[in-house]
């Protein structure tokens, strides 16, 4: 029995949904256990391209697929991107798909607390960043114990009181924004008129899993957003709404933490961001220009464009601790290609004085100046390279060096967007 756990170690946009993918091919079940459709993963498989956002990869491979309790889940969205993934062709069936029955909703009135915190916050310089898809808000009415679950949906008869509840709290909210109440009623239709479309999918995640576990099985759990975006271990204001660190797998599926044998940190061979907040090696010059685009930095599901920088290893090694990672994949290396130097950030100058790790403090992670080393660059191309001979010295001494650096060996290297260019150092289902 082997459970991988993917994260993301730096911001997000890593590269996960091309390794989620080439890993699925080993696994018997991928799970999503945490965030909602908020961020999205691309898998190119034989010239397709498959945008998701809430599905677990491994739907496209036809693997056994779970969105367990830590999701939260817009309804009308799942049955939008099942019905996306038909029409390209992808089975999207009940056998293949299970949705965890105590994940709590996303609904409509998520979305608009959402975006109007947002606007609210664009006035006077708070701006988060999020997607306005509704994921704050609904976390928040999960803590807060008021959340319509996914087993609530098969009971209509009981909605009304919860929605009551719900709405007591939302409406003095509206009340206070100035914006006119919800009825029970709205409600209770959006959620009634998408039931039917729903439950066939829903089951005892927890269950499910721990008998594939007991099996044999190889699980895959697939987080989504990066380890830097943690509710806890993040750049604080400016991170999700969820625990995104690898320790969530566990609690967000409910398989128990001695069922995780490897956690893999998805790393970008660069830094990159989406949204607000602090990033100490942006650069806002012709070299951060040629990063976003020749590595298409555009957001999959928002379209909006990526701040790049230079390689963090101050970062990368923290995230290295924080999560438990035993290896990482690096990706997108070939975006390197062609440059004359390359800068790694190695620690950071606060007021004066060396550090070597990011501070929890707002005010400080504002102010952290990066101290890089200069490596030399390569001019020949290392898109589609398959094994170590194929890479320039240049190359190798680049990954080299990160290795040492972020404490963690490389366990996998991507050279392009095609699951098989892939360069397999340790299989973590086998490590």
């Amino acid at each position: 029995m082997a459970s991988v756990v993917v994260v993301g170690s730096q911001w997000g946009d890593e590269g996960k949904g091309k390794i989620v993918d080439w890993l699925s091919e080993r696994a018997e079940v991928i799970v999503r256990y945490q965030g909602g459709h908020n961020a999205g993963h691309t898998l190119v498989i034989n010239g397709v391209s498959y945008k998701l956002a809430l599905l677990p990869s491994g739907l496209v491979r036809g693997k056994l697929s779970v969105i367990g309790n830590g999701v939260v889940v817009d309804p009308h969205h799942f049955v939008a991107e099942v019905e996306k993934l038909r029409a390209q062709g992808v089975a999207v069936m009940p056998e293949v798909l299970r949705i965890a029955d105590n994940a709590p909703l996303i609904l409509s009135l998520h979305r608009d607390l959402d975006a109007l915190r947002e606007d609210a916050a664009s006035s006077n310089g708070t701006k988060i960043g999020t997607t306005r898809r509704g994921i704050g808000p609904a976390y928040e009415d999960k803590v807060g114990r008021r959340a319509i679950r996914v087993i609530d949906l098969a009971e209509p008869e009981t909605l009304r009181p919860k929605i009551e509840r719900l709405l007591t709290h939302h409406n003095a909210l509206r009340r206070g924004m100035g914006l006119a109440e919800i009825s029970v009623e709205s409600i209770e239709e959006e959620l009634t008129s998408v039931a039917a479309q729903i439950l066939p999918y829903v089951d005892r995640v927890w269950d499910v899993l721990d008998k594939h576990r007991k099996s044999g099985a190889r699980i895959l759990f697939e987080g989504a957003q990066g380890a830097l975006l943690d509710n806890d271990h993040g750049t604080y204001p400016f991170v999700t709404s969820s625990n995104t660190v690898a320790g969530q797998a566990a609690a967000g599926s409910g398989l128990g933490p001695t069922a995780i044998s490897y956690v893999l940190g998805i790393t970008k061979a660069y830094t990159t961001r989406v949204g607000e907040g602090p990033f100490p090696c942006e650069l806002d010059d012709e070299i951060g220009k040629h990063l976003a685009t020749v590595g298409r930095e555009v957001g999959v599901n928002t379209g909006r464009p990526r701040r790049c920088g230079w390689f963090d290893a101050v970062l990368v090694r923290q995230t290295v601790k924080t999560n438990g990672i035993n290896g990482i994949a690096l990706t997108k290396l070939d975006v390197l290609d062609g440059l004359d130097e390359l800068k790694i950030c190695v620690g950071y100058r606060l007021d004066g004085k060396e550090i070597d790790y990011l501070p929890a403090s707002q005010s400080q992670q504002a102010r952290v100046e990066p101290i890089y080393i200069t490596l030399e660059g390569w001019k020949e191309s290392t898109v589609g390279a398959r094994s170590w001979a194929d890479l320039p010295a240049q190359a190798i001494k680049y990954v080299r060096q990160v290795e040492e650096l972020i404490g963690a060996p490389v366990a996998l290297l991507s050279t392009s967007p095609e699951r098989d260019d892939t360069i397999l150092v340790t299989d973590p289902f086998e490590d």
